[in-house]
């Protein structure tokens, strides 16, 4: 069932709504006199730790939104690999050439989405640790504290994984009441401390299977990625520890039918090892990636009287990506090409241009594109009941990874007989004949195809090199850029904080 969105977090704001400054005191809001004395009124608290994980709006930037599923956070891991792009088309999707920026491999310290991904994450870790002192003035036993503690400190691990792989060399900070201007730590140390934390934790958390929280389960699958990426991340492969980390991740198995794991009521997938619920009875918000994909009438191929929520005709698939999928692929789905037809008429949709609707995998010019080209991201399921907050839940990490990462660490030690087979169960799912032999290049489209438009493509053509390479519509990128840079209104606030190398 879909993690319930308790009323109580209204009152207690998700402890989100405002907080910009990691030293700010929100816990006024609440008076721990009054509340957070009881476990279950702890439980309550805790789960403004999780509706953090959705994003919020960022009225500090004029209402931009920046919520993680489906816009700025989202765009900026898959809009500079070589899935996806948003083209520019007309005076649409240009707004001041943000996008253009992350296509061209051209960012600057002043990108707002660069600002998104860092104020998310730092957001999430000030809220925890906000629960946390919560959790430390409440009525609690030490040993409940350190059990409730663990959760929010593994949430906040999650984080700082997201902050190691983005920006690398980022401020440490763990206490509600630090005052003092935090100062970067380097890559390794951040890269420890995650680590570390995960380690440490790991007795406290809940074992088995336990949807849309921290668990066990969760922990060893965030070691997994953190050791998999270790040789980027610190100049050191860790390929054992993880598959290691694999191995202690169980009672997932991958689901006969790949888009079980994508549909409006996936939380009943064997596979989702977490995931961000959402439900829009509930009032959860931040999830309308079918929105800033679909062209503006594709409404019509869903309801017969275009009732269907707006379409903003943006984030597309990069020419290639389709046509790189085998035929016979089920995953090939997950871009959708060709003809829209009217759920009411039977025939194709029109523009409002008078041309007919059909998405064309290739897109003649970025910087002035045609409203139809680029293939969609079609993997989440599509309802004509759908809200403008879609009821998907947000997969975060499946057991498809697992598989996929011990394949990797595996083929990397030389125990290619260990990674085919693990690499062929994903295959025969997808309807694909097996591998007799494997490669690197095997394995790197695998990924692809597999985690198409799933938020990780970014940190997988980094770790594999190709993300240096020239491709659609850009050039060679260099090294530095395999992180981005701090961003230039948080260098103005923080002297204490230098930016990486290369900016």
């Amino acid at each position: 069932m879909k993690v319930k969105i308790l009323s109580i977090l209204t009152l207690v704001g998700l402890l989100a709504a405002a907080c910009t400054d990691l030293d700010e005191k929100l816990y006024d809001k609440v008076s721990t006199d009054d509340y957070g004395k009881t476990a279950a009124e702890i439980q309550t608290i805790v789960g403004g730790a999780y509706a953090t994980l959705r994003g919020f709006n960022d009225s500090d930037q004029g209402g931009t939104i920046c919520y993680p599923t489906c816009e700025f956070v989202f765009f900026l891991e898959e809009c500079v690999s070589d899935e996806a792009c948003i083209p520019t088309r007309g005076t649409d999707w240009y707004d001041g050439g943000r996008y253009q920026q992350l296509q061209f491999h051209t960012w600057d310290s002043q990108n707002i989405l660069i600002w998104s991904a860092w104020k998310y994450s730092f957001q999430g870790i000030a809220n925890v640790n906000s629960i946390i002192y919560q959790v430390d003035q409440s009525g609690l036993t030490e040993e409940d504290k350190d059990i409730v503690k663990a959760e929010l400190r593994g949430l906040r691990a999650y984080y700082y994984s997201l902050l190691i792989d983005k920006f690398g060399n980022v401020p440490i900070v763990t206490s509600f009441e630090q005052s003092e201007l935090p100062a970067n730590s380097s890559r390794a140390e951040v890269f420890k401390f995650v680590e570390d934390e995960l380690l440490d934790i790991m007795d406290k958390l809940p074992s088995g299977i336990r949807y849309g929280g921290f668990s066990q389960n969760v922990a060893n699958s965030l070691l997994a990625r953190l050791y998999l990426n270790a040789e980027v991340y610190t100049g050191t492969a860790r390929w054992q520890d993880c598959i290691d980390a694999c191995d202690r991740v169980s009672g997932y198995s991958l689901e006969p039918d790949y888009f079980t794991n994508f549909k409006t009521r996936n939380e009943v997938s064997k596979e989702v090892i977490f995931a961000i619920p959402y439900d829009h009875k509930e009032g959860t918000v931040g999830n309308y990636l079918a929105s800033m994909t679909y062209h503006y009438n594709q409404k019509f191929a869903y309801t017969a009287d275009g009732s269907y929520p707006w379409c903003g005709n943006g984030i597309s698939a990069q020419p290639g990506l389709y046509s790189s999928f085998d035929e016979n692929d089920v995953r090939r789905k997950s871009v959708l090409v060709g003809e829209q037809i009217h759920v009411g008429t039977g025939s194709v949709i029109m523009m409002d241009n008078g041309n007919p609707l059909i998405y064309t995998e290739e897109i003649e010019k970025y910087t002035n594109a045609l409203q139809n080209e680029g293939g969609r991201l079609n993997k989440y399921e599509v309802q004509s009941d759908d809200q403008w907050e879609r009821d998907n839940d947000w997969v975060l990490i499946r057991y498809a990874e697992i598989l996929m990462m011990k394949a990797e660490a595996n083929f990397r030690l030389g125990y290619t007989a260990n990674a085919i087979p693990l690499v062929n169960q994903l295959r025969e799912r997808a309807g694909l004949s097996s591998l007799t032999t494997l490669t690197l290049e095997d394995l790197d489209r695998e990924w692809k195809h597999e985690f198409v438009f799933e938020g990780i493509r970014r940190t997988t053509n980094i770790r594999f090199g190709t993300f240096f390479n020239a491709w659609w519509e850009k050039g060679t990128t260099p090294q530095y850029r395999a992180l981005y840079p701090i961003p230039h209104n948080v260098l103005a606030l923080n002297p204490s904080l230098k930016q990486n190398t290369g900016y």
